[in-house]
């Protein structure tokens, strides 16, 4: 019938398709299954509103790899094609963006998706096959035709005898491609591009256990049968409507996407909008660890049913893609680079509306069942931390449901514990001081000196908690928060009211070049003298609370910013002038007592902040029992 080139100026384009979508050359078979896919509905729509005068059916796509030969066959039964179509669809069109990509894409080449976007798509198999043929018969009443093209952009076409309606597309795999004739790398490839597509696809039969007939006996086998192997779910929940929808199905979906996953995850977030974009998908929180690395790279993003990426970076906020889950939308632009899409008009009305629909989500959980909501925020809150963290909109949500657990186990919002704690923990300045612990065992008598006083203190222990009090403390006004270990109880909270010291200036000085003499300047400690309640203990290692808390954000990004680089611990040593103990050390008589005592409260003061390790606590257990003798 015909034969010819299909485009003298882009005579480069296969070398081109080769060479800079090398590393992503396994998606040949997602953009011709999704082709095969595109023809199959075709139809389906024209046989609907009366278009195509024949059965619709059960249409299914089949996948056959033929090993001896080196063959793949990809068969529809779909719209099909003319002669005049093939020559439009595959030698025209296919070509018309071609120049246009050679320009704008040679260096983002490797870039995932865009292959298919161009009309390059069914090209795509020219990165494993060395020829490829299309036979192909039109629903019309026409003449099938069967095109055969080896790669170069000259072209056969010709009428053949096929009867049934449909494509079959053949590839013959090319020497440096042969993996893809092995049944394990079509399958790998099956389940991770095709799992839900619209369309059922046959890869293979396997063997069904039918039911034992009536009247068998338990010894003998159960009857089989060989049916075809259909690889992909066509109807995923996330193309139903939540109504129908019960939480197991939920569930079962879960496991469906993550076979390894044993937990359970803690709830879902169904999204379901078509203006003015169209997106449905279903999000799912798990249980997160305080590790925020591990967890990203689980959302699977789909464009109508078929996978593109799990690197959903740009379309998902950053702060959500420790969930898991899919989103599926055709309107996110899948043939651009990632900066590109970043700053796409559409991606940014996205990412706002799944923020949105999450931060409602979780508003409402905590709205309708408080209790099981405190029960899970171990589980959520670095995510719902991170957002208050990253995005304003999302900051201003959570307010409403953001909680703030104290030591003792009950979980307020902040709007409660200003509440709770303004007449007790409001300062001589009139700021609000927030109390808080990050590790309720080391920083044990702290705290019970904090509660000592009246005072309510928070156990904020996630990652990120040094960053967000930041955010909260520049975005409030008069609220700061000091760790209980930060400075003595008394000066924590400073009121009116400070206690006499029962030394004179004299003697203050004097203990401070002991204290000095014995501790050493090559310490790291800084000493200060404070006059504190006599019962309050004599010794106490405390960190300032600044310091401190940029060496915490340094840790997980944020204080580089600041310029210290790897910052030093800094300790003080605040000694209390009005404890009885401290008052011996002043008038004992012996240096060698003074030294013993001096190092004995330095010790128990570092113990109890939990800094005495290794041979210094062996030898501090030894001069203690020798004490005890």
């Amino acid at each position: 019938m015909a034969t010819g080139k299909i485009n003298v100026s882009v005579e480069n384009i296969f070398p081109l398709i080769k060479k800079f979508l090398y590393s992503d050359h396994e998606i040949f078979l997602r953009e011709l299954i999704s082709n095969a896919t595109d023809a199959t509905l075709k139809l389906k729509h024209l046989s609907a509103i009366g278009e195509a005068k024949v059965e619709y059916g059960n249409p299914i796509i089949e996948i056959k790899v033929d090993k001896d030969n080196k063959k793949i066959h990809i068969i529809d039964q779909g719209v099909g094609m003319t002669e005049e179509e093939v020559k439009k669809y595959i030698n025209e069109v296919a070509f018309s963006g071609a120049e246009e990509f050679l320009d704008k894409y040679k260096d983002a080449g490797k870039d995932a998706g865009i292959i298919g976007h161009f009309g390059l798509g069914f090209y795509s198999a020219f990165m494993v096959a060395e020829k490829v043929e299309i036979i192909t018969k039109s629903f019309k009443d026409e003449t099938a035709v069967h095109w055969t093209c080896d790669g170069s952009p000259e072209f056969d076409l010709k009428e053949t005898d096929k009867t049934e309606r449909g494509t079959e597309i053949v590839l013959h795999i090319a020497e440096d491609s042969t993996e893809f004739l092995e049944e394990s790398r079509i399958n790998t490839l099956l389940s991770k591009y095709n799992k839900f597509m619209p369309i059922p696809i046959k890869f293979g039969t396997k063997t069904e256990t039918l039911p034992k007939p009536e009247g068998a006996k338990e010894e003998d086998p159960a009857p089989t049968q060989e049916v075809d192997n259909i690889i992909n779910n066509p109807n995923p929940a996330w193309t139903k409507k939540p109504a129908d929808l019960k939480e197991e199905d939920y569930k079962g979906f879960y496991r469906e996407l993550y076979p390894m996953q044993f937990e359970e995850p803690l709830f879902n977030i169904h999204l379901n909008v078509d203006y003015p974009f169209n997106l449905t998908g279903i999000l799912y929180f798990p249980k997160l660890t305080n590790d925020m690395n591990i967890q990203k790279d689980k959302i699977q993003l789909y464009q109508n049913q078929v996978f593109v990426t799990d690197n959903v970076e740009g379309i998902v906020p950053e702060f959500l893609t420790m969930l898991r889950g899919v989103i599926d939308s055709p309107d996110i632009p899948l043939n651009v680079s990632r900066s590109y899409l970043q700053a796409d008009g559409a991606v940014k009305k996205i990412s706002s509306y799944i923020t949105k629909k999450v931060a409602d989500k979780l508003n409402s959980l905590f709205k309708n069942n408080r209790e099981d909501f405190e029960q899970k925020w171990n589980d959520i809150k670095v995510v719902i931390e991170y957002g208050m963290l990253s995005e304003d909109k999302f900051f201003e949500k959570a307010e409403k449901f953001a909680l703030f657990p104290t030591v003792d186990g009950s979980y307020l919002t902040f709007e409660e514990l200003q509440e709770k704690i303004k007449d007790n923990q409001t300062d001589k300045d009139e700021k609000l001081v927030i109390l808080y612990t990050s590790d309720k065992e080391s920083q044990h008598s702290y705290i019970e000196a904090a509660k000592a006083k009246g005072y309510e203190v928070l156990l904020l222990d996630s990652p990120i908690v040094p960053h967000l009090m930041q955010k909260l403390e520049t975005s409030k006004e008069k609220i700061s928060f000091a760790r209980v270990d930060a400075d003595h109880v008394d000066n924590l909270i400073k009121k009116e009211d400070t206690a006499i010291s029962k030394l004179s200036d004299e003697e203050k000085e004097k203990l401070k070049g002991d204290l000095e003499k014995v501790i050493g300047e090559q310490s790291g400690y800084t000493i200060q003298l404070e006059a504190m309640d006599s019962s309050a203990q004599p010794f106490i290692i405390t960190e300032p609370e600044f310091m401190r808390r940029m060496k915490d954000m340094q840790q997980t990004g944020g204080g580089g910013m600041f310029g210290m680089g790897n910052m030093p611990d800094m300790f003080n040593l605040i000694v209390n002038t009005n404890h009885e103990l401290v008052g011996e050390i002043l008038n004992t008589k012996t240096a060698k007592k003074r030294e013993r005592l001096i190092n004995q409260s330095l010790d128990l003061a570092r113990l109890s902040k939990g800094l005495l390790k290794g041979e210094e606590l062996t030898n501090f257990i030894s001069r203690s029992y020798d004490m005890i003798k």
